[in-house]
This record gives C-alpha cells, structure tokens and sequence, in this order.
C-alpha cells in the first residue's frame, strides 16, 4: 500500500512516500521524499530522494498545489511509481480541527471545521486546507485521511484540559487545553515501548523550531504543555509561548491594534524575541558565547521553560523511569540537554556529560550515567510514519 504523508508549514512542503506492506514481518520502506521551501515567493528551493538518486533546484511554486503537483511528476518521471493514481491514499499531518481528532477520512463537514479553527491555528490549518483541496483535484480518487495532531492527547484527565473561565466558553466555543505534536510524542511512545519496555512513566521533550513536553504513562498522553493553540507552553523559535493575558491591557493602551500585537507574539517572540538575534537557537548561542547577554537570557529563560513543565509532570506521573529528548534541538544541542538534567539527582535524573557531548542526533542513544535511576534517551522521531499508520487504520488496510 502506498501512502503519501504530507507535512506543511505555511511556505514549505515536505513528504514521505510509504509502501506499508501486508506481511507483518516486511517493515515500511520509504520509497520516496521530498521538500520544497519558499513557497510563494519568487524563487522557490526544492530538494527529492527518488529511490536511489537525489535531485533539487530552484523553480517559482506560486502555492501548495505547485509544489504537490511538482513533487508527483517527478516521483513519476522517476518510476518511483507507474503513475501518480498509484498512490493508494494520502495522509496529513494535521494541527487543529477542533471537535473532530484523531485520523478521520478528508470531507467537507472537515474541510469546514478546520477553517472554523483556522483563526487559533493560522500558520497551519490555512495550508492544510489549500494542500488537501489541491490532492483532491490532483488525485480524485485517491482517499485523504487528516491525522490531527491533538488526537493523542485526548487521554489528557479534564482537569488537566479546561482552563478556569466561565463555563459557556469551554462548552460553546470549544476553549481548552487539546495539545499538539501528537504523531512525535505517540512515535516516542511507541518506540520506547519496543526497547525500553520497562519504561511506564516517559517524560518527552520535543524540542525544536516548534516545541512540547508530554507527560506519558503506560503509552497514554496525561499532560501536554500546549494549549487552546500551538503558539503556548514552553517558547518557540518566535511564537510566544506562555504569556499572560491581560499584559494586552498594557500593549492596547501603548496604541497596538489586535492584528499587529498576534502578529509580532506569534512572529516576533520565542528566542527571537528574548535575543533580537535569530529564532535559531544555534545563532543565538553563537551570540551568547561572544558576550551578547540578551542571546544567554534567552537561551536561559528556553532552559527554564522546559524545565518547569519537566518538574510539573515528574510530579503529575510520580516521578519518571525515563525522559526523552526529540526534534531539532533536542536531538542536537548536547547544551541545552545538559541545561535541563542539570541538578535534578533529588529526582533520580543524572546525565553523563560525556555521552551527552557524543551524541549524533541521528541515532538512537541513552545517555544517562551509570548511578542515574531514570533513563535518557535522544530518540530521532518519525511523526510521518505514525501518520502512514494512521491513514492505513482508517482505511482498514494494514499498517505493518
């Protein structure tokens, strides 16, 4: 069965072609992938592994459909596949849809939803949408399936979802706590069930441009630290994470529209926002290694946030058998890590600085010390996979 996994942000274009095969014991292959960035702009970049060979370049994709439609040619052209109606199914990554989660089959009644939802999640379900009506007339008869992000945590105890306003607001409007990342954190969870069975209660850190913390026990999301939106919790590269509400008292009264305020929290914030140097937290420790205090305030204030959502669910799970480290920075940044386990032996977490300072990023690794009585694993996450299982399971075909 082949299955076409789509993540979108609201410029770039990345996928993964899946052949799941019916016999339990043959894994997935990927038998395909590829990107494109800069969508809408002039020049677009892109890049493709088509079976055995790569290639890339440089072409004007005015949207989503440019770059879907790209993509499928060359796969292809390629003979990756006989043609693009081979292509059993495609499935998305999806961010909010509100009341409807988990992976559900690509209709009207949740094309509509989305949109319903797209003013809490503007950066993603806007090309989500244009993404799933542009395969829709790409590939007619090929089914979508919309694995929503918040669907893992739907385990999440209420009293860990509502927030403390008036009634009506949660029942009506559908304002709660619903978490994201769910294909990265279930990945986690899945993988560290196959091997580190013993491991019940996982503290896992997805850090990177965008980032979370969950809270699992016996497999299940308990605690994340999204919101209502992507943009809270601990901070992003530039989105504001947490942040007090009515500090818009001040920020209306200094002459700030609506528009303007949500643009600069959710583009202008994050380490961006703390350093003034970079949303990547590489620039910003180059910067703080050469005396810019700003670049150390904000590379202290990301450690501290992560920090205080690990110390709430060590307490919410009842202390940890294992913490786990994924995305972009939490698989590459030996010190940030180290940042975060430091003095944290009261709670039985000791990392090894050096298998800390030896790890790859690319594979799976533990680097807690010998005397540590919780594990620490950096594990490389695989959400596009998840998401291929997802859309399998909806459309009742197997997901080996």
């Amino acid at each position: 069965m082949l299955i076409l996994v789509a993540n979108l942000g609201s410029t770039s274009f990345k996928y993964k072609l899946f052949d799941l095969a019916s016999n339990a014991d043959t894994p997935p292959r990927v038998v395909g992938s590829g990107s494109a960035d800069r969508i809408g702009q002039p020049e677009s970049a892109w890049s493709a592994t088509l079976g055995q060979h790569e290639e890339d370049g440089t072409l004007e994709l005015p949207d989503h459909a440019a770059a879907a439609k790209l993509h499928l040619d060359l796969l292809e052209r390629a003979g990756v596949i006989e043609s693009i109606n081979a292509i059993d199914a495609v499935g998305f990554k999806a961010v909010h849809g509100g009341p409807i989660s988990g992976a559900v089959k690509v209709d009207d009644n949740v094309l509509d939803t989305m949109q319903r939802f797209a003013d809490v999640a503007p950066a993603h379900n806007p090309p989500y949408i244009a993404a799933m009506r542009a395969f829709a007339k790409l590939l007619p008869d090929t089914p979508q399936v919309a694995a929503f992000e918040t669907g893992y945590h739907q385990t999440i105890p209420k009293a860990r979802q509502v927030y403390a306003i008036p009634h009506e607001w949660t029942e009506d409007l559908g304002i709660r706590r619903y978490g994201f990342h769910g294909a990265s954190h279930r990945y986690i969870a899945t993988r560290l069930a196959e091997i580190h069975p013993q491991a019940k209660r996982i503290v896992n850190l997805h850090l990177g441009g965008s980032c979370s913390i969950t809270a699992i026990k016996d497999g299940q999301s308990v605690a994340n630290s999204f919101g209502m939106t992507a943009q809270s919790g601990v901070f992003h590269n530039n989105r504001v994470g947490d942040f007090d509400t009515f500090a818009l008292l001040k920020l209306f009264k200094a002459d700030l529209d609506v528009d303007t305020i949500f643009q600069r929290l959710g583009k202008e914030g994050g380490l961006l926002g703390i350093s003034g140097v970079s949303a990547d937290i590489r620039d910003v420790h180059e910067a703080a290694e050469q005396g810019n205090d700003r670049a150390k305030l904000a590379v202290d204030a990301f450690v501290e946030s992560c920090r205080h959502y690990l110390g709430a669910y060590l307490v919410a799970l009842g202390g940890a058998d294992a913490i786990s480290f994924t995305g972009g920075i939490g698989q590459h940044d030996k010190i940030v890590r180290a940042a975060i386990c430091q003095n944290l032996g009261f709670a039985g977490i000791k990392l090894d600085l050096d298998k800390n300072n030896t790890v790859t990023g690319k594979d799976e690794q533990r680097i807690e010390a010998t005397d540590s009585q919780v594990a620490i694993w950096v594990l490389p996450t695989n959400e596009e996979l998840i998401v291929a299982r997802q859309t399998a399971e909806v459309l009742g075909r197997a997901t080996h």
